[in-house]
């Protein structure tokens, strides 16, 4: 209810903040320079990727910094503490060498961080280039459950991961635009530059503490090309924006370790208001879907529920609040500042899985 209770609380503060400025606005809502029209909700809400595209010869750079928190376990749409899960969950490797019956190694909290890098380029009035590369750092805390059985706790420890995640090449290609509306493709590849056989040292619930190849939530990348497909549509009118966008993950084969990652679809929609022509508030929804993983790591083996490929993927919605800042003259014109903060309204995960608690997303953008 906490979570509902914010959203609610969130779309009020929006409209409040937007009917306290119409009296201020004036009948033009953007500022022309030169040929342009510099309006703060010219870009989608900074979380929405490949949103807009160029004028031929145009280039834009942009930094994103992500970070998203989750904080205990979900099965379905329930939540499960670690004491259920190490007394009742199967175990899948169970049988092996050093493996228990049930999971006696339980996560309780995560968090990802991401810097992301993109360049744009127009190289026609139809066609917009896209190139994000990305740094990852993940932090994953667990509890260990003594021995085979019971509920008494051993130790706590962290495993951490950093490095470069997978990159993606992208062209947008423009399908329709009038003075009000938009809609373009978006048709990308994702190329395996991340890690997939990160490591650290763990604690085991005998009370050893090797370093083994860490579950594939810490890994770095999908090992794998990826098809992006998707289409955007955007719209203006007066001091309202609104748009949607479906994005698709598509893997292509197994990778180097004998896996696939869930393929991802999602779907967002979202609507921003004007209260100046420097700065604009947003809402949006965001849905997203992901599979299961196909195949398994033989190196990922351990007592834990991110080592069984089945414990991947589902359902979550979020709900997501932004702002959209753009420098309207001097050394600030063009300069774009952006921030969204978001928190699941529904998650149904598959399996025992850490459950998002929020996330969020501020960025920088410069067109010349």
């Amino acid at each position: 209810m906490k979570k509902y209770f914010y959203g609610v609380l969130s779309i009020h503060l929006i409209f409040m903040l937007a009917n306290s400025s119409i009296a201020d606005q004036p009948e033009s809502t953007g500022i022309s320079m030169g040929s342009k029209t510099m309006r703060a909700d010219g870009h989608a809400p900074i979380g929405v990727m490949g949103d807009h595209m160029h004028k031929k010869g145009e280039w834009m750079v942009s930094y994103r910094y992500m970070k998203m928190d989750m904080d205990g376990s979900q099965d379905g749409k329930n939540d499960i503490s670690p004491e259920e899960i190490a007394t009742t969950i199967a175990n899948p490797f169970f049988g092996m060498p050093m493996q228990p019956p049930t999971l006696r190694v339980v996560p309780t909290q995560m968090t990802m961080k991401m810097h992301m890098l993109g360049f744009m380029y127009a190289p026609t009035d139809w066609l917009t280039l896209m190139l994000m590369g990305s740094y990852i750092q993940k932090d994953m805390n667990h509890i260990t459950f003594m021995g085979g059985m019971g509920t008494t706790e051993l130790g706590r420890f962290e495993t951490r991961t950093s490095g470069i995640g997978d990159t993606k090449l992208s062209g947008l290609i423009k399908l329709y635009d009038d003075d009000m509306h938009h809609i373009h493709a978006n048709v990308g590849v994702s190329f395996p530059t991340g890690s997939i056989d990160e490591t650290d040292d763990v604690l085991t619930p005998m009370g050893a503490r090797p370093t083994l190849r860490l579950p594939y939530p810490m890994q770095l990348g999908s090992g794998t090309t990826d098809l992006l497909p998707g289409i955007t549509y955007s719209g203006k009118s007066g001091a309202i924006g609104w748009g949607a966008q479906y994005s698709g993950t598509v893997r292509l084969g197994k990778n180097d370790e004998s896996y696939t990652l869930g393929d991802i679809h999602e779907l967002t929609a979202w609507t921003s208001y004007l209260l100046s022509p420097w700065i604009s508030v947003s809402a949006r929804l965001a849905g997203k879907t992901t599979g299961k993983i196909e195949g398994q790591d033989s190196e990922i083996v351990a007592p834990v529920q991110t080592a069984d490929p089945d414990n991947h993927g589902g359902d979550r919605a979020d709900f997501l609040v932004g702002v959209n800042l753009v420098g309207q003259s001097g050394i600030l014109h063009g300069h774009r500042l952006a921030a969204e903060f978001g928190v699941p309204i529904h998650q149904n995960l598959n399996g025992p899985q850490l459950e998002t608690d929020w996330l969020f997303t501020v960025g920088y953008q410069k067109s010349f």
